[in-house]
């Protein structure tokens, strides 16, 4: 993943958490989450897409959010730093 996929993903989430006008924030684009997921090893590549909503609802119960099975603001944000931290293991040789 790159970092402008990153800061996509981060940058929907911020403004969700910003956006004080009362407006509908749009939900996170499946194809970043999916990768994110894949990248932190809850979902496997080419996965069915009936199986996202299981692994988000997995990741959510271990970030210890709330466990919806939705990508909102506070998700994505949980989702992208956990996959920059792996990332980071992963560089260092401290991850698979």
């Amino acid at each position: 993943m790159t970092v402008r996929r990153i800061f996509h993903v981060v940058g929907a989430a911020l403004a969700g958490t910003v956006n004080a006008s009362g407006e509908a924030v749009p939900p996170a684009d499946p194809r970043e989450v999916r990768a994110l997921l894949v990248e932190i090893g809850l979902l496997r590549p080419g996965a069915f897409e009936a199986e996202l909503p299981q692994a988000l609802r997995r990741f959510q119960a271990r970030a210890g959010l709330l466990v919806d099975g939705v990508a909102g603001p506070r998700t994505s944000q949980a989702l992208a730093r956990s996959a920059r931290e792996a990332r980071h293991l992963r560089a260092l040789g401290m991850a698979a």
